[in-house]
């Protein structure tokens, strides 16, 4: 196995545990002290992307490009990269991303929905910068949909495509075999996304690195969508106890979780029933929060609302089945 680049993600992903409350100082000392301790991509935008910010997605505490200037102004080595969605993002936001310096854009879309991300591809390739594709719900499709996807995304420009656990739904056996499918197919760099919903995404993510993934992904004490990533500090002391010489500063990680990350956490990361429900069932992380709050307002289990999107396969921007799923399950009490 060869060791692949790492991108922190705490600052975007993480940002749906935190209802998107991010600050300027909380962005500013995490980017500092993820670039002293090495790590080379640092992605920031609000969790669903840029313009995130809205009544569906959950709004910022703080305009995103606000947010992204200060990391901007604070790096010093890393790459500053931000998550671009297709159909919540435009062309405007990404070209002021662009304009302000940042490094590197992912696109995410279904992995069922290359197609859409055409014009975004080859605009961030215009505007200079690497361009990401992001397959997310990875584990609703075999692995012959994700490579032909991933291969409308590499004839984009697409510089690498990412395998996405965005439920925290896949086994060991499944991440490899996928990121595999996607070694064969392309001839980019493959990455992988996980989640922690079962427990696994450590496991995945060596799963990954055995197929060859070329890049991966974690967030500081596991800060993300649902039961949050692979923990950056835990996966870098995973990797340095495998014998690679990452380049990292575990020390700095480890502080950097346990004495700012920590505090911000306004409920633990942890595998919970409501959790466990979405991994199990194959629900989009993000979904979550909205979740557990339809489930107050209308009397309901949260895990009765996973388990009736699962059925319905819901995907990114159905939302509003949320909605509609919690008004009829408090109905039929």
């Amino acid at each position: 196995m060869k060791f692949p680049r790492l991108t922190d993600t705490t600052l975007r992903d993480g940002s749906h545990a935190v209802s998107h409350r991010f600050t300027p100082e909380q962005i500013r000392i995490v980017v500092h002290k993820l670039d002293e301790a090495g790590i080379p991509v640092i992605e920031v935008s609000h969790g669903a992307g840029l313009h995130g910010s809205t009544i569906q997605q959950g709004f910022s505490a703080y305009p995103e490009f606000e947010l992204l200037a200060e990391a901007l102004n604070t790096v010093k080595q890393a790459k500053i990269a931000s998550l671009f969605v297709p159909g919540i993002g435009t062309s405007i936001e990404l070209k002021q991303a662009a304009e302000m310096g940042i490094d590197v854009i992912r696109i995410a879309v279904h992995c069922t929905e290359a197609d859409i991300s055409q014009q975004h591809f080859e605009l961030a390739k215009q505007l200079g910068l690497e361009a990401v594709g992001f397959l997310m719900m990875a584990h609703t499709q075999p692995p012959s949909v994700l490579v032909k996807q991933a291969k409308l995304m590499e004839s984009y420009g697409a510089d690498c495509v990412y395998v996405v656990d965005s439920a925290g739904s896949m086994l060991p056996s499944d991440a490899e075999e996928r990121v595999q499918a996607l070694k064969d197919a392309l001839s980019i760099e493959v990455g992988f996304h996980a989640h922690n919903n079962l427990g696994l995404a450590i496991g995945n993510t060596i799963a990954a690195m055995k197929a060859g993934a070329d890049q991966i992904d974690g967030t500081l004490r596991g800060l993300g969508a649902g039961a949050g990533n692979a923990p950056t500090e835990v996966l870098v002391a995973v990797l340095k106890k495998m014998g690679f010489d990452t380049g990292l500063n575990l020390s700095i990680l480890m502080d950097l979780a346990e004495d700012v990350i920590a505090p911000m956490l306004p409920y633990p990361i942890v595998i919970d029933r409501d959790n466990l429900s979405s991994g199990y069932a194959g629900v989009y992380n993000s979904f979550l929060l909205h979740v557990r709050h339809a489930a107050e307002k209308f009397g309901v289990n949260a895990s009765d609302i996973v388990e009736e999107l699962g059925k319905r396969q819901a995907i990114a921007g159905q939302e509003d089945w949320i909605l509609d799923v919690a008004v009829k399950l408090a109905e039929r009490k």
